[in-house]
């Protein structure tokens, strides 16, 4: 049995390893226009991803790849329908989902009970399926004024960068929540599985749209 636990303990730490390389890689090669518009939407350095994302993309590999990508790089815009969408499942999957701390780490797509991490991925797996380019999705760890790890979903529009907390029943814009958290970690617009530091984004914390 530890022989077990051993064996799917290095399986995950070499897969960790190729993935934050390949995150690295990805990265640092982008063209400097690329790196310029990351480093004004607050991304600093290539960073691991969540032990726990890195698992969930080994479950729900589709939820973790680029989806509706648009070479135009036009940016989404938050028109009435798409704001009530958001709302729907803000409210939905906050409802659906019994909130217990107590349950696993492991990150699930709407279960009956769970945590932070399992109302982000489902309000993200719900938005994916309702035709949002997975850019504009991006899971972000942050740290709420209790001291504890927590994770959101932000969600990218022309007009406003938005925020789906499951502490809150209201979406709040970026500008509003980023006060509130101390960053430490998001997705990256051009790739769900790479992840990189975040600091604080220009215009009182409002991030631009690339």
């Amino acid at each position: 049995m530890r022989q077990a636990a051993k064996i799917l303990v290095w399986v995950t730490m070499a897969v960790l390893a190729c993935w934050v390389s390949a995150s690295q890689a990805a990265f640092f090669g982008y063209p400097g226009a690329i790196k310029l518009q990351l480093a004004k939407l607050g991304f600093d350095r290539p960073a691991l991803p969540p032990i726990g994302h890195t698992l969930f993309c080994l479950r729900y590999p589709q939820d973790c790849r680029i989806q509706a990508i648009d070479f135009r790089r036009r940016n989404v815009a938050l028109t009435a329908q798409r704001w009530e969408e958001l709302n729907l499942v803000n409210r939905e999957v906050n409802r659906d989902i019994i909130a217990d701390t107590s349950v696993t780490d492991e990150w699930m797509i709407a279960p009956q009970v769970g945590d932070c991490k399992d109302y982000a991925v489902t309000k993200r797996h719900e938005l994916l399926a309702r035709g949002w380019p997975s850019r504009t999705l991006l899971l972000a760890e942050v740290v709420v004024p209790s001291g504890e790890h927590h994770l959101v979903l932000v969600v990218r529009t022309s007009e406003v960068d938005l925020v789906l907390d499951n502490l809150s029943a209201d979406i709040r814009s970026i500008a509003v929540a980023y006060p509130r958290y101390q960053w430490v970690r998001m997705e990256l617009p051009q790739n769900p599985k790479f992840w990189s530091t975040v600091s604080a984004p220009r215009a009182h914390g409002a991030m631009a749209a690339s």
